[in-house]
């Protein structure tokens, strides 16, 4: 029977570039991690969460932890759509390029940042862009900008909805971002989609 784990919070006592070592009960949980979150974990010693994504193999189990649960997301997207695209490369896709960076360069096509990774080739990183829909990027997006005990299933809807109008329209998935997080600061949680996006085109 398999664990899924979702989340790990327990004390920091083993810290390298690609790893982090949790320790919860006495139990120490090896976790791969890319260098984008190792440089943004607390000293050792301290308390850290850390969102699971478990790789079952016939031998072992692998653990890949993100301090956001969309590092997360964006992970699993890319393990899970992309063909060929494994976790270690994976995790060297997001040591290279932050989230924001890889989302925009996914909506805007440009596969030449994401060449710029180790074991990714020029077709990889089209053949990511090709996989990746504007829709499963604006998902993950637009869970950033309501923080989640705010959130409900129908405000996420509508902000992934905007979001894919606006990357549609041209915009970069940063301004897109920024845009639609203003537009709920003016119109509150429940703004419908045509509200946000009206919004978001005068700001």
């Amino acid at each position: 029977m398999k664990i899924v784990i979702v989340f790990l919070t327990g004390t920091l006592v083993g810290s390298e570039a690609t790893s982090a070592t949790v320790e919860i009960g006495g139990i120490g949980y090896f976790i791969n991690i890319p260098l984008t979150v190792s440089c943004q974990l607390p000293a050792l010693g301290e308390c850290v969460k850390l969102q699971i994504y478990p790789v079952y193999r016939e031998d072992r189990q692998e653990l890949y932890g993100f301090l956001r649960t969309e590092e997360r997301d964006f992970f699993k997207l890319i393990v899970e759509k992309v063909s060929g695209i494994g976790p270690r490369t994976a995790l060297n896709i997001m040591s290279k390029l932050s989230l924001t960076v890889l989302k925009d360069a996914i909506s805007t096509r440009n596969a030449d940042i994401l060449a710029k990774c180790h074991g990714i080739g020029k077709k990889s990183a089209e053949r990511i862009i090709m996989e990746l829909s504007d829709k499963d990027i604006s998902a993950i997006a637009a869970k950033s900008i309501i923080p989640t005990n705010k959130k409900s299933s129908s405000q996420s809807s509508n902000i992934g909805d905007a979001m894919a109008a606006l990357l549609s329209l041209g915009y970069k998935t940063t301004d897109a971002e920024r845009a639609i997080r203003q537009s709920i600061e003016r119109l509150g949680n429940n703004a419908s989609t045509e509200a946000i996006i009206r919004s978001a085109l005068n700001t």
